[in-house]
């Protein structure tokens, strides 16, 4: 499944990064930035972006302007969690869990059916996602996080953006997942976009992680063919989804366990071996201002008297702000 992800580009640097090549034209084209009002919702850059969060999505420029050409793309910021277009009411409570909507029987749902019949096809952007090891039966609080990416140039590091050359010419190989959205109005006739990430049962070497994988697009073919919905029908874009091959990952802190922390710190490396509790154990990190004071209070004392032995199972460990067992499900929406 996808449950967070991480994007910290600005729409201009996004635009430079999603060039595309169109047949007839020697230049690659760049899709413009279409900023939607979104019921007052609006997109902010962050290493951990969580459902409801907004991000711009890659989209066929036709949904927008029938006149363009059908290959012409375009982003448009959009929310994450797809409200149903037959909604009442407060956009926040239709009491569904539609981040991720599965591939299996996503024709036939009363809810996505709809939306891929229409063509509305979006690719999902972001520089990598979340996602927690839930194959090995452990409590929800110690499953280990991982941060997902598109294999990148060996100069490039995931965590140091100074890496990424943005000014000279996007380097950075953005990770792209296939998606549909749909628009709903509110009472006043406001639009809001919104999205869904396809998922399917997991093959290869990320089966070790999770049962569950958000649908890669690897190449921008398989983004060109996902979007261009006049072209390629609905049934030959979803045999279009197959495990990715290529995406690397690595294990970060457990601190993006709690969605309200935005911190750089997220999509940072472990680094395993280090042992910086006394025990060679990693460290829990206090998420809150209380729990940093009494840790610093507790250091000074412990300086002021003779350091004694670490023994093993004497530190107590906090427990995770945020769960993963409180973690959204897939999609109780699919009938």
């Amino acid at each position: 499944m996808c449950g967070r992800t991480c994007l910290t580009l600005e729409p201009k640097e996004l635009e430079s990064c999603c060039k595309y090549s169109k047949t007839g034209h020697s230049k690659a084209k760049q899709p413009h930035y279409r900023n939607e009002f979104n019921c007052g919702k609006k997109y902010v850059p962050s290493f951990n972006v969580a459902p409801t969060d907004v991000t711009p999505v890659l989209v066929a420029a036709v949904h927008f302007d029938d006149s363009v050409d059908p290959s012409d793309q375009l982003l448009v910021p959009m929310m994450w969690g797809m409200v149903p277009r037959w909604h009442k009411g407060d956009f926040r409570k239709h009491g569904l869990t539609t981040n991720n909507c599965r591939l299996e029987g996503l024709a036939f749902s009363k809810l996505y059916g709809p939306p891929l019949a229409a063509g509305q096809r979006c690719v999902i952007l972001c520089e990598g996602f979340y996602e927690w090891q839930t194959v090995k039966p452990m409590k929800p609080s110690e499953r280990p996080a991982f941060f997902v990416h598109m294999p990148q140039e060996e100069k490039i590091k995931m965590e140091d953006k100074s890496t990424w050359q943005l000014e000279h010419g996007a380097q950075l190989q953005l990770l792209r997942i296939a998606g549909l959205f749909d628009v709903w109005n509110d009472d006043n006739g406001d639009k809001l976009y919104s999205y869904t990430v396809i998922t399917f049962e997991t093959e290869g070497r990320f089966a070790s992680i999770h049962h569950r994988s958000p649908a890669i697009l690897e190449t921008d073919a398989q983004v060109a063919d996902w979007l261009d919905f006049k072209r390629v029908p609905a049934n030959r874009a979803l045999n279009l989804l197959q495990p990715s091959e290529t995406m690397k990952w690595y294990r970060v802190s457990n601190i993006v366990n709690n969605s309200r922390n935005k911190s750089d710190q997220c999509n940072k490396p472990l680094v395993e071996g280090k042992p910086l509790d006394g025990c060679g154990k990693s460290p829990v990190i206090p998420t809150s201002k209380m729990m940093q004071s009494w840790l610093i209070v507790k250091k000074r004392k412990n300086n002021d008297t003779e350091q004694k032995p670490c023994v093993e199972g004497t530190l107590k460990k906090e427990p995770e702000s945020e769960p993963l067992d409180k973690k959204p499900k897939l999609d109780p929406a699919v009938p």
